[in-house]
């Protein structure tokens, strides 16, 4: 599972001009699967996206697509960890140590 962290490096105009664009891609990650929750940060500065890939390779191939990304308005943190314990309604998402 990660926690991506997305941090806008461009004023609010610039990320409101790609966020059409932004919106689409994070829809076609939930009907993927791979996104469980996102939203705005508060203050408004960017964003975090709860998500789930087979290995950190792919999430970074991932990251690299958003349109906040490629229009160079924001930045992401990927931070990889492992789900022991959970909500039942994703307990399938649930990871063993090992």
């Amino acid at each position: 599972m990660f926690v991506l962290e997305l941090t806008y490096t461009a004023p609010l105009d610039a990320v409101d001009a790609a966020l059409p664009a932004h919106v689409t891609w994070l829809e076609q990650q939930y009907e993927k699967g791979l996104f469980l929750a996102s939203g705005r940060k508060n203050p408004r500065d960017g964003g975090v996206i709860l998500a789930v890939a087979e290995d950190r390779a792919r999430m970074e191939e991932l990251v690299a697509s958003d349109p906040f990304v490629t229009a160079g308005v924001c930045e992401y943190r990927v931070t990889e960890f492992v789900a022991t314990k959970t909500v039942p309604e994703l307990a399938g998402y649930r990871q063993t140590l090992g």
